[in-house]
């Protein structure tokens, strides 16, 4: 348990990230496989998709990403941070498919109105279980949500169908710098234990 909770305290937002990486690259999309195998989903619907973007399809990304978000703010977005996620190793891209989520809502009418929620949660694990993982392997990582305005470039870049909903974008690499220790906080009012 001790090991677990030091991967979750070792889980940081790391923005200062260069493209030295730790392990191998196939280390990184093995993990990311078994991850995406293994991060429950409700009704085992399968929903989730991920992109892992590497190289200089990694760079372009982001130079897209840059130029749609100057398009959408008429000019006025600056270049920096988008000059640093581009400083990085790769982006895991994460997606749900909607019609993943559609069959299965068919199967379960019932439900149906609770799949979104469910789906998103699920995302939600697979985002953190391999942001905790990449922790553990010394890899820096932070999370952005260009979407919805990066989505149709996104979905053209890489060939994906149209049913890809793009969730969040995570840039990750060697630690350039590392973040500063998190302060613990009072836990009081934040944790209600009964019994």
């Amino acid at each position: 348990m001790m090991d677990f909770i030091s991967m979750l305290k070792n889980r940081r937002s790391v923005y200062s990230l260069d493209k030295t990486l730790p392990v191998a690259e196939n280390a990184v999309a093995d993990f990311v496989r078994v991850a995406v195998q293994y991060v429950p989903d409700a009704f085992n619907m399968k929903s989730q998709r991920v992109v892992l973007v590497m190289g200089a399809r990694h760079e372009e990304f982001w130079n897209a990403v840059y130029d749609e978000m100057v398009k959408f703010t008429g000019g006025r977005f600056s270049r920096d941070k988008i000059d640093s996620f581009a400083a990085a190793y790769g982006t895991v891209l994460y997606f749900y498919d909607t019609a993943a989520v559609e069959e299965t809502r068919r199967a379960y009418p019932g439900y149906a109105e609770n799949f979104h929620d469910w789906v998103m949660q699920s995302n939600a694990m697979l985002q953190f279980a391999i942001w905790v993982g990449f922790a553990d392997m010394n890899i820096g990582a932070n999370l952005q949500h260009y979407n919805p305005v990066i989505d149709n470039m996104v979905r053209e870049m890489f060939e994906l169908p149209d049913a890809w909903t793009l969730v969040a974008q995570m840039p990750f690499g060697g630690i350039a710098v590392a973040p500063k220790p998190k302060p613990d906080t009072d836990m009081a009012g934040r944790v209600k234990v009964v019994g």
